[in-house]
């Protein structure tokens, strides 16, 4: 039985991850930050161990006997006050786990992305050959996610990189769902006019086994699904859940304008907004991804947008998290 660690294993990507990961038969020691954690990794068939990815000390201790490192954990914020933190954990914790890999002698590194280290700046189709801008993005979150891909290509270790785009599915309590339940709640206040290409969390972790099982190390794949804009998103979530929502999308002066006023309002409250001019930039912006070499390499499948969110709202409704 082969080894490996992951981090993020709380995650929503992670906890499908996990799962995939122990029914290939793998062993898995999943990085647990607290106690109250504990009890979900093991439910999942993995073993929990202490430590986060700033700790080097416990990134050694629990490298010990690991084949193969599948590193999932990122900080996702967009609010500038956090950008130090988001840099200690995105950028120096890959560090630190590719250090203790290759202290460990690890056979494997498998490092989840993001569409983001291309950035916003990219106006074109995502391709794996397209020249990504993320190191000279002002946005922190772009430019963490492309450091810590280039340092993964250098590390000297065998790697894999995974750059999924908008990720939806069974499980998610803070991302996309937060719109789903704003919608059912009747209290969305707008749309914002971008697009985006809307993935499948079970099809993403169901890859990454693939390409840790085929073991043709060294390249990146793009998992990106349906594409649609976001009022076509809304509009679907609407249908599905029986609400009324907006006929148009709001502006995009005018959400980069609420953001700019919340983020200011926010340097006075010490308390991140929901909608920041980073958000703003990502929910104004139209992403299209070709997911064409991650298909004929890894089987990937796009989970057509309907029935993703008919999954996504099932199991909302059975978690009590929507009416």
């Amino acid at each position: 039985m082969s080894t490996v660690l992951l981090t993020g294993a709380n995650g929503f990507l992670g906890q499908h991850l996990l799962r995939e990961l122990v029914a290939a038969g793998a062993d898995v020691r999943a990085l647990s930050r607290r106690d109250r954690a504990d009890a979900d990794i093991r439910a999942l068939g993995g073993t929990p161990v202490r430590g986060d990815v700033t700790d080097v000390a416990a990134l050694r201790a629990a490298m010990a006997g690991v084949e193969t490192v599948f590193h999932t954990a990122a900080d996702t914020n967009t609010w500038r006050p956090a950008n130090a933190a988001q840099t200690r954990t995105n950028v120096g914790g890959a560090q630190n786990l590719l250090a203790a890999a290759r202290e460990a002698g690890v056979q494997g590194f498998l490092h989840t992305s993001s569409v983001s280290a291309y950035s916003h700046l990219v106006h074109d189709t995502l391709r794996e050959d397209v020249p990504q801008r993320g190191g000279d993005s002002w946005i922190n979150y772009e430019r963490t996610k492309f450091l810590a891909e280039q340092a993964v290509r250098e590390s000297g270790l065998p790697f894999l990189i995974f750059q999924p785009s908008h990720i939806l599915g069974p499980g998610d309590t803070r991302n996309w769902s937060r719109l789903i339940r704003l919608v059912d709640a009747d209290k969305l206040p707008g749309v914002p006019p971008g697009s985006g290409a809307f993935a499948d969390v079970r099809e993403i972790a169901k890859a990454q086994v693939r390409a840790w099982q085929r073991g043709k190390y060294g390249e990146a794949y793009l998992l990106g699904g349906e594409h649609a804009s976001f009022l076509e998103l809304v509009t679907e979530i609407g249908r599905q859940l029986g609400r009324k929502t907006p006929a148009r999308a709001t502006p995009a002066f005018a959400i980069r304008l609420l953001a700019q006023g919340k983020y200011l309002a926010s340097l006075i409250t010490k308390k991140a907004p929901d909608i920041t001019p980073e958000g703003a930039m990502f929910t104004c912006h139209d992403l299209r991804v070709d997911s064409g070499k991650a298909m004929r390499d890894l089987d990937y499948r796009a989970t057509a947008l309907p029935a993703l969110l008919a999954d996504t709202i099932a199991w909302l409704r059975a978690e009590k998290l929507i009416a």
